[in-house]
């Protein structure tokens, strides 16, 4: 996902200083969209054009080329570096008329965007119309301003550093104040705010300040990545023991079988002020055969996006064969790398456990993760290492959408038909994915926080050791989860399995969205033993919408979203008071509530009480049957829709 800035604001602001300054800190990459219009302008003047279509033409012949690089922005036009040039005072005083003809506007707009595309990480752009016109979409919006004489001194000590008799601070006010005018007042384009943009005032603050500002926004909106912490070892070497000591909380599976840990798993962590990202990975193995082989795979794989590797030893085995193998893999890798003696209980341990020097890794970090012993000191050199900036944001608003099903039922291979990329471990065998895969998905215009939860077999409380641990943290995804996808394959029965996980999901409150998977297995004769079962074990979850789907071949995955974002409207839809009771009112004069205990119930209002899933709250003067109360449901759904959502309808007693 990239981030995008989009920085606005008069001239003469500092948009261009503190915008460089900030994507500089973050690694990203930096446009300044002023100076396309200056090169423009630049252009317009030494080919002496005063017509739009000329201009635009010329600009084939001779195109603008704008190199990101935040240390070093540099300007070209056609192949001529111009980036001095563009900021004398005779291209100034004519950039306002120039960058006000339409067709440059429309013609630099597709440049600007092509640009903002080629961003990977992040981009501050800056300039004018970003938030509004350039970047709509951008995460964060910023208009900066300051008062005319601070920002007149600015300018005046900006222009003097390049050597441009400006007239001075007084001269340069006058000159910021007219183009201030000429900014509002324009027809094509007027100077202005996003209404969603924030509004930063520099005039008391130095560029220091402001940059500190604003860099407390991206980190408060969790746009800045967080350094990324692989923890990578042999089988069984306590890595995830180091995984939950690290974050100070059991949420990596543990068990003395090798092999729990399959899936690359993140969690995030916090030591004295310092947020980063842990990644536990599955056990690495040089000979590994099968899903074995995938594991090493996907662990190889983590060390690729690492800030900092953690490599684990048993301090208690010492140095084996295939830590060597391991040893050359992160050698290649380039990563930073901190050497890690685990189950060192003692003085005596730490003793022995010296001769793990000989890995030529370097000093040996002596730990015991399953009883603290040295983690403190550990994380101490962990977060001194860290870079401020990494790859991995965890908290970011996008929607959350958990995979859930049974086990091999092909909710890691749906997750990585929508990734278009290997992102969760893929086996035939039963029960590949362990822990909860959370992972950010772009999909068109929109990104989506996709999980990927273990397979349930049983009950938490009827489970035991990884399968155990795996059904709550399957729980706990549904919970945190706004929509659910269940998976089902549609090749086989119904079980009872099945039906026990959505019934978890609707007793949740989640939208939810069935998908009807390994269709292209299905023939005839299934088709019609499906069609029943549903029919007679849906009845619950009727609303909730179907999608037949082959995840492993990504047909009909189109479909998905869709249904998706029809359950997700549907579930935050709110119905206003007036025609609910309108509809209420019609409905219970033609059906009134049956008579119970010789009493008849007389329904006196109803509201709704909230969404995430709708609720609706119904006053009557006596207890309404639940079969009516069903009915009202029904009706409710006729009426307004809900697909995809459940809803709740419950009723107050009150006298007349």
């Amino acid at each position: 996902m990239t981030v995008i800035v989009a920085m606005d604001g008069p001239s003469g602001s500092g948009k261009s200083s503190t915008s460089k300054a900030i994507a500089k800190r973050a690694g990203w990459l930096y446009l300044d969209t002023g100076a396309l219009y200056r090169a423009a302008t630049w252009l317009a003047m030494r080919e002496t054009i005063d017509d739009a279509q000329s201009l635009v033409a010329a600009l084939e012949k001779y195109p603008i080329v704008f190199k990101t690089d935040p240390d070093n922005p540099i300007t070209l036009c056609g192949g001529i570096d111009i980036s001095q040039v563009i900021r004398t005072p005779e291209v100034t005083s004519a950039v306002s008329r120039v960058s006000a003809w339409p067709e440059l506007r429309a013609s630099l707009l597709l440049l600007q965007r092509r640009i903002i595309e080629s961003a990977k990480n992040g981009i501050v752009v800056e300039g004018r119309d970003i938030g509004t016109v350039v970047a709509p979409q951008a995460q964060l919006k910023i208009w900066l301003q300051a008062d005319i004489n601070a920002r007149a001194i600015r300018r005046d000590s900006e222009q003097r550093e390049m050597k441009f008799d400006n007239g001075g601070v007084a001269k340069v006010a006058d000159s910021l104040h007219d183009r201030d005018i000429l900014d509002s007042t324009r027809i094509a384009s007027p100077l202005k705010k996003a209404d969603d943009a924030l509004v930063v005032d520099s005039t008391n603050l130095t560029l220091a300040e402001t940059i500190d500002y604003i860099w407390n926004i991206l980190k408060q909106r969790s746009l800045i990545g967080l350094p990324r912490v692989v923890i990578i070892g042999r089988p069984n070497v306590g890595k995830s023991t180091l995984v939950n000591r690290i974050i100070g909380s059991r949420e990596a599976i543990i068990e003395d079988t090798p092999g729990v840990t399959r899936d690359r798993v993140s969690y995030e962590a916090e030591w004295n002020g310092k947020n980063f990202v842990v990644v536990d990975t599955g056990g690495w193995e040089p000979t590994a055969e099968g899903i074995a082989l995938k594991i090493s795979d996907a662990a190889e794989s983590a060390i690729v996006d690492a800030d900092l590797v953690l490599f684990v030893v048993d301090a208690q085995v010492g140095q084996q064969s295939d830590d060597d193998a391991l040893i050359s893999v992160l050698r290649k890798s380039k990563k930073p790398i901190m050497l890690i003696a685990n189950k060192v209980d003692s003085d005596k341990d730490e003793l022995e456990a010296h001769s793990l020097w000989n890995l030529g890794l370097g000093e040996p970090h002596f730990i015991s993760a399953a009883h603290g012993r040295g983690s403190g000191d550990l994380l101490d050199l962990i977060v001194a290492q860290l870079p401020e900036v990494g790859q991995s944001r965890m908290d970011d608003g996008y929607r959350r959408i958990a995979i859930v099903g049974r086990p091999n039922v092909g909710k890691s291979s749906l997750l990585n038909s929508f990734a278009g990329t290997t992102r969760a471990l893929v086996d035939d065998a039963e029960g590949t994915t362990r822990d909860p895969i959370d992972e950010l998905i772009d999909i068109g215009d929109k990104t989506w926080r996709f999980i990927d939860t273990a397979g349930i077999r049983r009950r938490a409380h009827q489970a035991s050791g990884s399968d155990y641990y795996a059904a709550l943290r399957t729980e706990r995804a549904i919970e945190n989860a706004e929509v659910v996808i269940m998976v089902l394959d549609a090749s086989v029965p119904i079980t009872e399995q099945d039906l026990r996980i959505i019934s978890l999901v609707e007793e949740s409150g989640k939208a939810l969205v069935i998908g009807m998977n390994k269709w292209d297995l299905v023939d005839e004769e299934r088709r019609l033993s499906l069609d029943k079962e549903t029919d007679r074990n849906f009845d619950q979850v009727e609303w909730a919408e179907r999608v037949n789907i082959s995840a492993k071949t990504g047909w009909h995955k189109d479909r998905l979203l869709p249904a998706i974002e029809r359950a997700l409207s549907s579930w935050e839809l709110r119905v206003p008071t007036g025609r609910l009771n309108s509809f209420l009112g019609q409905l219970v004069g033609g059906n009134p509530p049956p008579i119970r205990g010789g009493k008849q119930p007389k329904i006196l209002f109803a509201t709704q009480a909230g969404i995430a899933p709708p609720t609706f709250v119904i006053f009557a003067t006596e207890f309404l049957e639940a079969s009516y109360r069903r009915f009202i449901e029904r009706r409710l759904r006729e009426e307004f829709g809900f697909s995809g959502s459940p809803i709740r309808v419950s009723v107050r007693i009150r006298e007349r």
